[in-house]
This record gives C-alpha cells, sequence and structure tokens, in this order.
C-alpha cells in the first residue's frame, strides 16, 4: 500500500503557508477547549467554566514550549547546539509527548497555585482532553510522513517517501488509535463518576505508557538514536516505562487516601494542598 501523498502545506497565500501539522495542533486545542467547558458544567467538578479558558491557555503554552525543547533534548541535541534557532521550527514537526507533558505539568501548577487549587484536582479534570491533541497530533505526524514504524508483511503495510521501499507499520496511525481514540474513551468513561483525588491522573500515566510502550516495538527508532539495548529498547520505551510505573502508584495512593475533591461553587478560599 502507497502513502497516499498528501501535502503537508494545506493552504498556500503568497508566502505565507499553512501547515496540516500546525492545523492539528490548532484542532486539538479547538476540542480540548470544547471538551473542557463540557465537563466544567458538571456540578461535580472543583473547575468552573469562568477557569477553563485561562487553563486551556496555560496547557497550550505548556505542551508547545514544553513538546519542542523536549524533543530537542531527547531526540535532536546536537542540532540544538549547532543551529539553536531550529528550536522555533515546529511546522517542521518534531514534538515530544513527553516533553510537552512535562511542559503541562509546569503549567498545570501553575495555573492551581494561582486558582488555589490542588495540584492533582487540576490534573484529574485535564486528563481526560489530553488524548484528543494526541490524536490529532499523531494524524499531524502521518500527514508529514514522520515516525514510520518497523518494515511489515502485514496487508496495512504503506510505503513511506523516504523511507525506502519496504511496507512498513503506519504506527503514528496505531497511536493516533490507541492514545488518541481508545485512552479519550477510558478517561471519559471513568471520569464520568466522581474518583479520588489522583485516579484519573494515574490511569491516564498507566494507559498512556502502556500504550506507547506496545507501539514501540514496530515504531522504527530515530535513526540518529537507533536502540538503546539489543533490537527492541527504544527511547520511547525508556521513556514510557516510567509513567506506567506512576500511573500505577497514583491510582494506589488515590484510592487508599480517598480524597474527594469538592465542586466548584464551594471552592472560594481553598488553598492548594
Amino acid at each position: 500500500m502507497d502513502y497516499p501523498a498528501i501535502d503537508p502545506v494545506a493552504l498556500q497565500i503568497g508566502p505565507l503557508a499553512v501547515h496540516w501539522y500546525g492545523l492539528m495542533y490548532l484542532f486539538g486545542f479547538a476540542g480540548a477547549w470544547l471538551l473542557a467547558r463540557l465537563r466544567a458544567r458538571r456540578p461535580d467538578w472543583p473547575v468552573s467554566a469562568v477557569q477553563v479558558d485561562d487553563l486551556v491557555f496555560y496547557a497550550a503554552v505548556g505542551v508547545i514550549a514544553g513538546g519542542r525543547i523536549g524533543y530537542m533534548l531527547f531526540y535532536q541535541p546536537d542540532m540544538l547546539i549547532e543551529s539553536p534557532l531550529s528550536l522555533f521550527a515546529i511546522w517542521d514537526g518534531g514534538m515530544s509527548f513527553h516533553g510537552g507533558l512535562l511542559g503541562v505539568l509546569v503549567a498545570t501548577a501553575i495555573f492551581a497555585h494561582r486558582q488555589g487549587l490542588a495540584f492533582f484536582t487540576v490534573t484529574d479534570f485535564i486528563a481526560p482532553l489530553v488524548p484528543v491533541g494526541l490524536f490529532f497530533g499523531r494524524i499531524g505526524n502521518f500527514i508529514n510522513t514522520e515516525l514510520w514504524g518497523s518494515p511489515t508483511s502485514l496487508p496495512w503495510g504503506m510505503v513511506f517517501p523516504g523511507a525506502g521501499p519496504e511496507p512498513r507499520h503506519p504506527s503514528m496511525l496505531y497511536e493516533a488509535f490507541l492514545e488518541g481514540l481508545v485512552l479519550f474513551a477510558l478517561l471519559w468513561v471513568f471520569s464520568m463518576r466522581p474518583r479520588p483525588r489522583m485516579a484519573v491522573s494515574g490511569l491516564f500515566l498507566a494507559g498512556y505508557g502502556t500504550f506507547r510502550f506496545a507501539v514501540e516495538f514496530v515504531r522504527e527508532p530515530d535513526a540518529h538514536i537507533g536502540y538503546l539495548a539489543g533490537d527492541w529498547l527504544t527511547m520511547g520505551h525508556l521513556l514510557s516505562a516510567p509513567m506506567v510505573l506512576a500511573g500505577i502508584a497514583l491510582l494506589i495512593w488515590a484510592y487508599r487516601r480517598g480524597i474527594m475533591d469538592r465542586p466548584a461553587h464551594t471552592q472560594a478560599g481553598a488553598t492548594s494542598e
């Protein structure tokens, strides 16, 4: 099966080029914002509709800055040293989820402190929204023909431009399905009922880490990094395994503590924990 030759430029107006990759991030942020507004209407949620706009802005800054910085530090440190301005070339692709997650956590901590909310109260609120961005981000990877998988003889194997003549796993579509659609459904259903603080965040970490770890077995490692050990251990494995362990630990801790968040209308005067 040949790659369907999608032009990475969605719209060209003179010298201005609008790339699909950037549009995918816009779609992801818009989808997360709409779902956040919907979640904030529930009377049992501690984040109000008034706070959603600021929260999504903080998260957007965190995911873009953290994602790009993380990618350059984890996967392209030599390029960052040789050409520091390459840090800003996000239209060429190259965003690390793990870096983006760290960026979002920092932004969330700042937002939670300023709003007088507990850190995990906010992460529990936004956790089901993250897979929306992951889905569109992986579709952006597919359009950019990056992060393809290892060679395969399966009927849906795809010949990607620049990847040689062999059909390969469309691993970015696997991730869009697992980290995007499946993880979203899992977290959305799980969070429909009140859960102890940290439980939703824990399920997100465990779920994403598990799906990403699994897909790494059929995803081609970055050429300049290769396998870290043997012919299977990749940087993605190394970064995802701690997420699974941290997620399980948070779930156990959450249910042992059993702390439930209060609805938004009772949050006045609350302090962060």
